[in-house]
C-alpha cells in the first residue's frame, strides 16, 4: 500500500500521525543521518540520544512556553499510570484532593486516587450522561486542596473543556491526553500536566508531563523509585532506559506542529475541521449531536443516527469507503469520529459527502 491509498484514521487512539513524520520516520529508520544506525538501536546514553531528547525539550518549551521553573519529563505506562503517579506523588498526608468528573478517564483517575488519600468530588455530569462540562458556579473545592484533577477533553462522551477552571491557590493537574498542544495552553495556570501521545503527540509508549518544580518536594523518599516524579526530573527522564523511538517520533512530530504555525494555527485549522463537521451533524436532524453545544469536543466529535441498525450501516459502509475506526466506545455506542491535530481536513470533507449520501439514501 502506498501513501496514495492511506485511508482516513478516525480511531480514538492510537491515531492519525503527520504524514511528512511517518515520511522522515521511513527514511531515516535504518541509519539516522550522521549516526549510522537505527534509532531503534541507539543507546539512550549516547550523544545523539542526548540531542535527540534535549531538542524535544526545548522543541516542547518553545512551542507551549513552558516557564523555566517546570520540568519536561517523559514517562512510561500512559496517562493511567498517571492516574496513580499524581496521587502517590502530590496527595500527601492529611490533605485532600479535588476531583471534577467529566467522564468516564475522570472516574478511572479519581478511583486510584482513593487508594491513596481522602478524594472529594468538586463536580460531576453524570447525572446527565456526561453531556457537557461543569460550570464553574458548580464547583466545590476544598480548601487548601493538595491538587484539583481535571480532563480538559473527554473522548468518550465528545465534551471539551473552553477555558481553565479557577481553582484558587491549589495546583491545577490537567489530564490534557486527547487534546494537548492542539490550541495555545496557559502553563503556567497549572502545578502539573499529564498526556499520553497516542492521540496528538506521537505513538504509543511514552507519556508526557509537565510539572512545576517546588511539586517535586512532595515526592516521598519511601515511594517505590520509578513511580517518584522527582527521581525522573534528576536523572532527566533517563533514570531507566526510556521509551527512545517514542520519544524520538514526538520529537518530530512537536517540529511539524510548530511548521505549521504553532498552538494558535493548530488551533483556527482544528475549529474549521471540527465546525465542518458540527455543521453537518445540526443540518438536517437526522444526525444528533450527543454532546450540549457549549461542551463539544474539536478532538472527539460523538453523534447518533435514528436507530443503532441505521449506525451499524454507517459504519459498515462508511468502513467500506475509507473511513476507520468511527464506531462509538463501547460503553455508549453510537458514531464517533476523531479528529485530532495530524487528522488531515481532507477526510473531514470526505466524511461530510459521504454523511449527505448516506442520508439521502436512509433519511
Amino acid at each position: 500500500m502506498t501513501t496514495a491509498t492511506r485511508i482516513y484514521n478516525f480511531s480514538a487512539g492510537p491515531a492519525t500521525l503527520p504524514l511528512p513524520v511517518l515520511e522522515e520516520v521511513q527514511r531515516d529508520l535504518i541509519a539516522l543521518p550522521g549516526v549510522g544506525m537505527s534509532i531503534l538501536e541507539i543507546s539512550h546514553r549516547s550523544k545523539p540520544f542526548d540531542r535527540i531528547i534535549q531538542a524535544a525539550v526545548a522543541d516542547i518549551r518553545a512551542l507551549a512556553g513552558v516557564p523555566a521553573n517546570y520540568k519536561v519529563l517523559f514517562l512510561q505506562g500512559g496517562a493511567s499510570m498517571q492516574f496513580s503517579m499524581v496521587p502517590m506523588n502530590l496527595l500527601t498526608a492529611g490533605t485532600t484532593a479535588d476531583y471534577i468528573l467529566t467522564g468516564s478517564w475522570s472516574q478511572k483517575a479519581m478511583k486510584e486516587a482513593k487508594k491513596v488519600g481522602a478524594v472529594n468530588v468538586a463536580a460531576t455530569t453524570e447525572g446527565e450522561q456526561f453531556t457537557r462540562i461543569p460550570a464553574q458556579s458548580a464547583l466545590k473545592l476544598t480548601p487548601g486542596a493538595a491538587y484539583v484533577h481535571m480532563t480538559s477533553n473527554n473522548t468518550i462522551f465528545g465534551t471539551e473543556w473552553a477555558g481553565l477552571p479557577d481553582v484558587g491557590g491549589a495546583p491545577l493537574v490537567n489530564d490534557a491526553s486527547s487534546d494537548i498542544f492542539s490550541r495555545p495552553i496557559d502553563i503556567a495556570k497549572h502545578g502539573l500536566i499529564y498526556a499520553g501521545a497516542q492521540k496528538n503527540l506521537g505513538p504509543s509508549g511514552v507519556t508526557l508531563v509537565i510539572i512545576r518544580e517546588d511539586l517535586l518536594a512532595r515526592s516521598a523518599a519511601s515511594l517505590p523509585t520509578m513511580l517518584s516524579y522527582a527521581v525522573h526530573a534528576e536523572n532527566d527522564s533517563l533514570y531507566n532506559t526510556p521509551p527512545t523511538f517514542g520519544i524520538y517520533m514526538l520529537g518530530l512530530v512537536v517540529k511539524w506542529i510548530a511548521n505549521q504555525g504553532g498552538l494558535a494555527a493548530m488551533a483556527a485549522l482544528n475549529e474549521r475541521k471540527a465546525g465542518k463537521l458540527y455543521a453537518e451533524i445540526d443540518r438536517s436532524g437526522f444526525y444528533r449531536g450527543t454532546a450540549q453545544k457549549d461542551s463539544r469536543s474539536r478532538m472527539n466529535v460523538t453523534f447518533r443516527l435514528p436507530s443503532e441498525d441505521l449506525e451499524k450501516k454507517f459504519i459498515q459502509e462508511a468502513t467500506a469507503a475509507g473511513f476507520d475506526g468511527l464506531k462509538g466506545h463501547r460503553s455508549v455506542g453510537g458514531v464517533r469520529a476523531s479528529i485530532y491535530n495530524a487528522f488531515p481536513e481532507a477526510g473531514i470533507d470526505g466524511l461530510v459527502a459521504f454523511m449527505q449520501e448516506f442520508e439521502r439514501k436512509n433519511g
